[in-house]
């Protein structure tokens, strides 16, 4: 048994012949990483409040059977691109390439089966730090290029969950990965995080169409429900009739980041007053989607038995821009043969006394 109590044998199956398991990682401060490599989850993560208490907090499933029974993205590394690429088409040095819609007539999250659903090849580096590879052919879901991905995660010292992204290819194409974590720093998912402090560092952010499709606008946040550059509390404006939040019934949002991709300042803070935890972000991404769970409903019952509800959770995925490809005034996706895509998202834990 783990730290945060899943039983190692419940990872260990066979998927089309390739095999699954979990890997823990601990650091020196006695907080545990579990990390499946089906689809390259973060099934569990242990932190600690003020106090010291180690808790779990991040939303997952007890066994691989319950990951293998949904569609949902729980801790999942998301690829090859995270947010919907519009109509699934985009063109590139003038080829046009058709993806496999999964999401209306778009293609989101890199189509289905996107690398959530894949079977990652695992190397334990260290007792610290998990590498997982993986294989994306030329064609699959339409994009181009056989492309070599390479993802490492590792909880330092610092109490940082440190996640590095590579990959090559051969043919020009475009990338953007992510990992989907559902976080609730309190330990406690039968709590919403509406409570919860929330800082970022973004003068812009990019609004969707009626349909949830971003639409090439850069608009300043100032004045709207999503200006974080002084924290708020998430509750607090969430529920503003403004055609934004309608939308996608809260926070589903991509910020546009002043940190000029220099993964030492910071993104984002996240604080929750009752268990004392706070959550730094720190990434060399131009942007970065904030999901408040709006579409938890209570029908995913995961670790523990509980039945996660409507916000019990925020996610904090850094990346580039949804459907940059056919947005020439977002910042490129494109990945060319003999070059290197290099990504990195820092989440660090702290204590606010």
């Amino acid at each position: 048994m783990t730290l945060s109590g899943l039983n190692i044998r419940d990872f260990q199956t066979e998927v089309d012949g390739q095999l699954t398991d979990l890997y823990v990682l601990r650091n020196e401060n006695g907080m545990e990483a579990c990390i499946t490599n089906y689809g390259g989850r973060v099934v569990s993560l242990m932190v600690p409040d003020r106090n010291g208490k180690m808790e779990d907090i991040v939303c997952g499933y007890p066994t691989i059977a319950d990951y293998l029974a949904t569609k949902q993205n729980f801790g999942a590394t998301i690829g090859r691109y995270i947010g919907r690429i519009v109509n699934s088409t985009f063109t590139l040095d003038s080829v046009t390439y058709h993806l496999v819609p999964n999401t209306d007539i778009h293609c989101a999250h890199g189509g289905d089966p996107g690398f959530a659903s894949k079977i990652w090849q695992a190397e334990q580096l260290d007792e610290n730090a998990l590498k997982l590879s993986l294989f994306s052919p030329d064609g699959e879901n339409g994009f181009p290029g056989n492309l070599r991905v390479h993802v490492i995660f590792v909880l330092t010292k610092d109490n940082e969950l440190d996640i590095h992204y590579e990959a090559e290819t051969d043919k020009p194409t475009v990338i953007n990965l992510s990992h989907h974590s559902f976080f609730n720093i309190s330990g406690d998912f039968n709590t919403t995080v509406e409570d919860q402090s929330l800082y970022i560092n973004a003068d812009m952010y990019t609004p969707y169409d009626s349909l949830k499709c971003v639409t090439g606008e850069i608009l300043p946040v100032a004045g709207t429900p999503f200006d974080f550059t002084t924290p708020h509390v998430i509750g607090e404006r969430i529920d503003e009739d403004v055609m934004q939040l309608n939308i996608v019934k809260g926070y589903d949002h991509n910020w546009v980041l002043n940190t000029d991709g220099d993964d030492t300042k910071l993104a984002a803070r996240l604080i929750d007053f009752k268990s004392g935890r706070t959550m730094e972000i720190y990434t060399n991404e131009p942007g970065l989607q904030i999901y408040t769970a709006n579409g938890l409903r209570g029908a995913m019952v995961g670790k523990k038995g509980i039945a996660y509800q409507k916000r019990s959770a925020i996610c904090m995925e850094t990346q580039h821009f949804a459907d940059s490809p056919n947005k020439p005034q977002f910042p490129s996706t494109v990945l060319r043969p003999g070059e290197n895509y290099k990504s990195r998202c820092t989440y660090r834990f702290g204590i606010e006394k």
